[in-house]
């Protein structure tokens, strides 16, 4: 039971860190940016370029963050807030295009074989009774802090308070004089910033390769979906729960349903599980679960 809670931690941290910057940005862009999963695949291989320079791990990951932050304030700058003016579902399509662009980018300088970060082999960590390993042991650690950091901002800080007047009423929040390019830059540097976090972590724990950010993009818009759409903390709840019903599907045992000892469901059913849960959801609460701010928005 212990090993379970584990591995949804585990995989709700993996989630979280993207989701949440993924929700963030669309309260105030108001369109979900399909290219957002693509900053975690640009984070993972940044930082493995920069462990290949030299550069111890943390500090790598650190420049990760902060190329692929400016990375993202650029693309909403230059790209997305120009395809607004088209309508949100133009902006969309476009940020579809531009994720097929940097994964081409990426497979152009990095190839398509999966790598690895530089570590030393080290035993994992018993913890009652379940295994754990220490870079998943770094991931937990990293999603909680993510969190709990962005929540006193956005509850606790003007920069915070901002965003959220933005997300209410955007009209009327830039007649207080609030400066809503900036803060919307600042959300998306933020929102960079932790997808390429998310994207390391994730790639501590398996390759670095570049279908990372393709394989989170059903479970991240699943999460931030149910947790409604422009909550970012929604979003943290929804890829819990996402990461309840991926595990469980690995770890539940059929047996007694085929007359085997022992039957568990392929790991290719985890994206089933995922979107059967967010159907379900959607039925009875088709504004996500968490949906108070959102209807007011």
């Amino acid at each position: 039971m212990f090993q379970f809670i584990l591995d949804v931690l585990i995989r709700s941290a993996d989630i979280t860190l993207v989701a949440v910057g993924l929700s963030a940005v669309y309260a105030l862009v108001k369109f979900p940016n399909v290219a957002h999963v693509q900053y975690a695949t640009l984070g993972a291989f940044l930082t493995l370029a920069g462990q290949k320079l030299g550069l111890p791990f943390t500090v790598a990951m650190l420049v990760s963050c902060l190329i692929t932050g400016i990375f993202a304030v650029v693309l909403n700058s230059l790209i997305f807030t120009r395809l607004l003016r088209a309508g949100p579902a133009i902006a969309m399509i476009g940020s579809l295009a531009v994720s097929m662009v940097i994964v081409a980018c990426i497979l152009g300088f990095a190839g398509s074989r999966p790598l690895r970060y530089a570590f030393d082999i080290t035993p994992p960590v018993i913890i009652g009774g379940a295994r754990v390993a220490h870079a998943q042991l770094y991931s937990i650690a990293a999603g909680l802090t993510v969190l709990i950091g962005f929540a006193l901002v956005l509850y606790r800080t003007s920069v915070g308070r901002s965003m959220r007047a933005l997300s209410a009423n955007r009209s009327l929040a830039a007649a207080t004089g609030i400066d809503a390019a900036t803060i919307t830059n600042l959300i998306a540097f933020t929102s960079g910033a932790f997808a390429s976090v998310g994207g390391t972590m994730l790639a501590m724990t398996g390759d670095v390769h570049v279908n990372l950010g393709t394989d989170l993009l059903l479970p991240v818009f699943a999460a931030a979906i149910i947790g409604g759409l422009g909550n970012p903390l929604g979003a943290a709840a929804g890829a819990f729960l996402i990461a309840i019903a991926e595990t469980a599907v690995t770890n539940i045992n059929f047996g007694w349903a085929v007359g085997q000892p022992l039957a568990f469901l392929p790991v290719t059913y985890i994206g089933a599980a995922s979107f059967l849960f967010l159907l379900v959801a959607l039925l009875f609460r088709p504004y996500g679960l968490f949906d108070r701010e959102v209807r007011r928005v």
